[in-house]
């Protein structure tokens, strides 16, 4: 056992948890898997093919996006998004790298 337990989550894993708490919902997951590769949508485009109203699509998009999974440009009155791909492989490393250590 860790005996280095403490309550506070390590700084390198504060990302980690704001990513999964953001992609422990449903909706969030189905907006993430909207994007095709390189692909940048706006608010628009997501809510025409989601089950949800434009301003609910608006408030997980805001949560994607303060978790760092998508990054956000402004095009004229127009937000783009797409999705944030070395930060989330980043996350996601450092959880394979973790898990390595139990080989």
């Amino acid at each position: 056992m860790n005996k280095n337990y403490s309550r506070a989550i390590p700084e390198p894993w504060r990302d980690i948890s704001a990513v999964f708490a953001a992609l422990g919902d449903e909706h969030r997951q189905r907006i993430l898997l909207s994007f095709e590769p390189g692909e940048r949508l706006n608010v628009g485009q997501i809510a025409e093919v989601s089950t949800l109203a434009r301003s609910t699509v608006s408030h997980h998009l805001k949560v994607l996006r303060e978790a760092g999974a998508l990054l956000a440009e402004r095009e004229g009155k127009e937000i783009y998004f797409r999705v944030n791909k070395v930060f989330l492989q980043d996350i996601f490393g450092k959880v394979t790298s973790y898990l390595d250590t139990f080989l």
